[in-house]
């Protein structure tokens, strides 16, 4: 019923790269009650029970019963659900509970639960409520999507909407019946990606405005959540922009392509997002201390044990967590419980379909029971000789833990003065005495009660920009010399394995790889250096050094660049014929390097008759508009 389109790193009109991944909903089985009185019989069989009139009457089957509930904590520690296989919530919600979860995020669509106008289906809902309540889980919920019958077209994801008073009326009708149970509301999910065609941000403004509205009118508490797909701050601004502003309470993010950049030492860039997002509020005069969520994280892992690809997922999965918690973010829901297989045999679950863990469940389960239900951070250092390793200090009460890793492809050696216990993503415990190296790769561990060194060098940087390398807040040039291992200086080059690594002698470079799958060896992807060019628009000229591979081949590329528009092209220039290296120009004044889909730029082959090599690329700053 719901196909998710999860961006790769490709833009298009034409040839953007899809990974799609499929949510069906599955209706739940019914649960044999013994109860008395007709109304609970047709609730039981879920029967359709009329409801008319008005919010208030729409409330007639009396609400789950709450005692002490407090619906909120400051855990953040999250699992979302997909539609396909999320009514297998009474088998994973137990396993989540034993993890350490507090958060669960997942809901039954509009038309599940209202399937005609003036008739309210409550049992799902109620069963999912009153299961997440038994398993100590807080419920967050989705208004989202249609119905088809208040929908325009009689679909579910097309606007517009027959009449606004339709969503209205909804909202307050599942706010009413349990408010006592949720507090935090997202509007719709993904509304800038495929789940709301014709959507515009003026609309999806409206919606959030009626919402909120609608829900506080009920329940002054409700908390009300913008959410987008990926990283698209650009949408969430423009949103604000058209009627949002003061009528939402917390932002809610995707940014899977962030997580996978990960991989390509991208630590710093996922980072940077919280301090964007706060940039892009304090431009739109709201509060900069708005919470911030990420309601979905993931990365894939083979349908059937697989061990390297099975760590990778567990890696990505801490790394998320962790980066997440130490910028700021409030709660990180990874997606999703139990995956299903998309086609590809693979999938996001942390539970595979047969109900076996995961090593990234054990990773989510090992990072809760050492940095407790409700870690603070304290801040951030480096680790190693050479000062590149991650390192990120939490407390847990009075405890101190030290997460530590080194860079993608990087083994570093770091010693302490003291003894330690360490703890890898397994769980699996080793003791080190003081002085005894410690060897760090990319897998992060945990330490516990790390030198005090660690920890003062940790709360001097807290407010600090995360630095590991030159800071490049004041530099008017960028450059990337792309090689077998390529010599970045503010300038980092995503998605390696787009390209080739060319070595001749002591020289090295790069070239395009068009036989890649999906085109993606057509295109060369770059991030800039957060602090270069924060949120904000900017002029800017983007310089290539780039050469044909035969001389007599003809060959040539565009630049794709992040703008306040969303991706945009700066137009095709060809590359003269020689085999001398060219420089091609860009002159750029409308740059807004958000890394929605986690790129800023990239040079576009996709209608170059021939591949080309790079040997270098460059992105001097001029001013900010």
């Amino acid at each position: 019923m719901e196909t998710v389109f999860r961006h790769r790193l490709s833009f298009k009109r034409d040839h953007i790269s899809w990974m799609g991944r499929s949510r069906k909903y599955r209706k739940g089985r019914l649960c044999a009650m013994a109860l008395a009185g007709l109304l609970l019989l047709a609730l039981m069989l879920e029967i359709q029970i009329p409801v008319l009139g008005s919010a208030n009457a729409q409330n007639t089957v009396p609400a789950i019963p709450v005692a002490n509930d407090p619906r909120d904590d400051s855990s953040p520690w999250g699992v979302a659900s997909g539609a396909e296989w999320f009514s297998d919530f009474p088998r994973f919600n137990p396993l989540l509970k034993t993890a350490g979860v507090r958060w669960l995020r997942g809901f039954y669509e509009w038309q599940i639960i209202q399937p005609k106008r003036g008739y309210f289906n409550w049992a799902v809902t109620d069963r999912l409520v009153a299961d997440t309540k038994a398993n100590a889980i807080h419920l967050t919920y989705t208004f989202a999507y249609f119905a088809p019958w208040a929908s325009a077209d009689g679909g579910t994801r097309t606007f517009p909407i027959k009449d606004m008073q339709y969503w209205r009326d909804y909202v307050s009708a599942l706010v009413s019946r349990y408010h006592e149970n949720i507090k935090y509301w997202e509007v719709w999910n993904e509304f800038n990606g495929s789940f709301a065609k014709n959507g515009t941000p003026a609309i999806y403004a409206e919606m959030v405005r009626e919402a909120s509205i609608a829900a506080k009118k009920i329940d002054p508490s409700a908390q009300i959540g913008m959410s987008v797909a990926n990283f698209d701050v650009t949408f969430l601004d423009a949103a604000i922009k058209a009627g949002a502003g003061g009528h939402f309470d917390y932002i809610c993010v995707h940014p899977y392509e962030k997580l996978n950049a990960l991989a390509d030492n991208g630590e710093v860039d996922f980072l940077a997002m919280a301090r964007t997002l706060r940039q892009m509020l304090a431009a739109n005069n709201l509060p900069k201390d708005m919470p911030l969520w990420i309601t979905e994280l993931g990365a894939q892992a083979p349908v059937n044990p697989e061990q390297q690809a099975d760590t990778r997922q567990a890696i990505a999965l801490a790394k998320g967590y962790l980066l997440a918690i130490a910028s700021g973010f409030q709660r990180v829901f990874w997606f999703e419980a139990r995956g299903p297989s998309y086609g590809h045999q693979t999938d996001h679950g942390l539970i595979r379909a047969d109900f076996t863990l995961r090593p990234s469940y054990q990773a989510l389960k090992t990072m809760i029971a050492l940095l407790g239900p409700e870690p603070a951070s304290v801040g951030w250092a480096k680790l190693g000789a050479r000062g590149n390793g991650y390192g990120f200090v939490f407390s847990r009460g009075g405890q101190n833990i030290l997460a530590a890793w080194a860079p993608s492809k990087q083994n570093l050696e770091i010693k302490f003065d003291t003894d330690i216990q360490v703890f890898d993503l397994a769980g699996t415990k080793k003791l080190l005495a003081a002085g005894q190296t410690m060897m760090l790769t990319d897998a992060p561990q945990l330490i516990i009660n790390p030198p005090l060194s660690f920890v003062q060098e940790a709360t001097a940087n807290k407010d600090s920009p995360y630095l590991w390398g030159e800071d490049y807040e004041k530099a008017n040039l960028v450059t990337s010399r792309l090689q077998a291992d390529n010599a970045e200086n503010g300038l980092r080059q995503i998605n390696l394995d787009t390209t080739l690594a060319v070595v001749v002698g002591d020289q090295s470079w790069r070239r395009t790889d068009f036989s890649k799958h999906s085109s993606e060896g057509h295109y060369v992807y770059f991030a800039v250096a957060p602090q270069f060019i924060p949120f904000g628009t900017y002029e800017v000229e983007i310089t290539a050094i780039v050469r044909r591979l035969e001389p007599a081949g003809v060959a040539g590329m565009s630049l794709d660049y992040e703008s306040k528009s969303g991706y945009v092209n700066a137009g095709y220039l060809s590359i003269p014929q020689s085999d001398e290296w060219q420089e091609l120009k860009w002159k750029i004044a409308d740059a807004n390097f958000v890394g929605q889909w986690g790129w800023h730029f990239r040079l576009n082959g996709i209608a170059s008759p021939n591949e080309f090599s790079i040997k270098q690329v460059e992105v001097r700053k001029f001013v900010s508009r």
